[in-house]
Order: structure tokens, then C-alpha cells, then sequence
């Protein structure tokens, strides 16, 4: 899940597997991520295609529109299609932004440009 980190990474706010510990979140903005399961794609009885199922879920005290720009801008950029949801936390103070989405688990072309996948040859073009 190299790609999931880098991405992550991208977009620049601390970011913790499932939750920080307690007494341990930093101040808000803040993402959490799970990978609570898989959605793969089956071909002759086997495992053709590996996705995994992502959650990451934004953290803020106050609806926060430009965080959450920063993070769809990150996702489309990588190329990421994700279905989008939001809640408010009373218990937490907090709202909670869900982007759910699936990613390869098996290296495969999905989320590279045209030319990228032209140039390791996953794209087929009549000649």
C-alpha cells in the first residue's frame, strides 16, 4: 500500500491506521484510514483482480471546506474515484468527511494516465 501512504503523504495533515491513541490526536485537521476489507473481481472460480476497500475519514473541528479540497484535489490527482459522506461526531466535537474508495492490491495500471499505461504497455491501441 506504498500508493495509499504517498498519498496520504500528499496531503500534508497527520494521518494515523484506524485511530491515535487516546490522549494522542493531534489538533484537527487529522485523517484516519482503515482498510476494513476487499472487493476483488473473479474470473474462472479465482482471484483475477485484488482491491482493496479504503476509508479515509477527515477530522475537523469546524467545517473546514478548504481541508477538504486538499484532499479531494490529492485523490483526483492520483487518479482516485471516491464516493464522499460527512457526519457530525457530538460525542467528539468533531466532523467526520468519509471518502470511500478501492485501490489495486496487485500492482495493476488502475489510477496511471493514458501515456503512463501506454508506456508500460497496458493499453492496447489499434494501429
Amino acid at each position: 500500500m506504498d500508493r495509499l501512504l504517498s498519498i496520504l503523504n500528499n496531503i500534508g495533515v497527520p494521518y494515523a491506521y484506524d485511530h491515535f491513541a487516546e490522549g494522542e490526536a493531534p489538533d484537527p485537521p487529522f485523517l484516519c484510514y482503515l482498510l476494513p476489507g476487499s472487493d476483488n473481481f473473479s474470473a474462472d472460480g479465482k482471484v483475477y483482480r485484488k482491491f482493496t476497500e479504503v476509508r479515509l475519514e477527515l477530522y475537523t473541528d469546524l467545517k473546514d471546506l478548504e481541508a477538504e479540497q486538499n484532499v479531494e484535489d490529492v485523490l483526483d490527482a492520483a487518479g482516485i474515484f471516491y464516493n464522499k459522506s460527512e457526519t457530525w461526531i457530538d460525542s467528539e466535537k468533531l466532523y467526520e468527511v468519509l471518502y470511500a474508495f478501492e485501490m489495486p492490491t496487485d500492482g495493476d495500471s488502475t489510477g496511471k494516465t493514458g501515456n503512463e499505461m501506454k508506456e508500460a504497455e497496458n493499453v492496447y491501441e489499434e494501429k
